[in-house]
């Protein structure tokens, strides 16, 4: 297994998430501004392990594989306990939809590196606005000192959504003709 900066920083914010969610249960005044800065920390390291990766030329394969998975367990665990915490529908839905689009395209660009055209699905500067949106949505709602933070966090959230879908089907309509192309049954299909 390789170790890095950037793998380590990766193995940091993976380490992060059983203490943010913690925290999140924590009975203290502090709780919020402390779990939003715990979050705000594994953003900022997500950003940074990714620059430095690049930067230094210490990209492997390993990294390119964890890094995206500890992104997303530690958006959805802070999505989830943003659903428990609000527990309304207007929250619950545009959160489903971004849970539901991360699993969406993890598969879809699953499937297109076995067709050996993931590049057509790479993440475009429309998934990076999505995912500023989404950190910043999720940063304000953990945090919400006031009314107005949280109010921007409700509307980056919905920012966040509406992004998300919009990214979704630009990823789904570079994928189409192999998504719709007709080909042989396959055995398994079959069965």
């Amino acid at each position: 297994m390789p170790f890095n900066i950037p793998i380590l920083l990766t193995y940091f914010r993976i380490l992060l998430i059983p203490v943010f969610v913690i925290a999140f249960y924590l009975p203290f005044s502090w709780t919020y501004t402390f779990t939003a800065g715990i979050f705000l920390i594994a953003a900022i390291t997500d950003w940074f392990d990714g620059f430095l990766a690049r930067r230094w030329n210490q990209s492997t394969p390993f990294g390119a594989f964890l890094d995206p998975v500890a992104d997303k367990v530690m958006v959805a665990v802070a999505l989830v306990l943003l659903t428990e915490y609000y527990s309304t529908w207007w929250m619950s839905l545009p959160i489903a939809t971004i849970i539901a689009r991360e699993i969406i395209i993890s598969s879809l660009r699953e499937w297109m590196a076995e067709l050996g055209k993931r590049g057509l699905v790479a993440v475009s500067w429309l998934g990076k606005l999505k995912t500023t949106a989404q950190m910043t949505a999720i940063t304000c709602l953990l945090w919400h000192p006031n009314n107005w933070i949280e109010y921007a966090g409700f509307i980056s959230l919905y920012i966040a959504t509406l992004l998300t879908f919009w990214s979704m089907f630009q990823y789904l309509k570079a994928a189409k003709t192999d998504l719709l192309r007709q080909s042989e049954v396959t055995t398994e299909a079959q069965e």
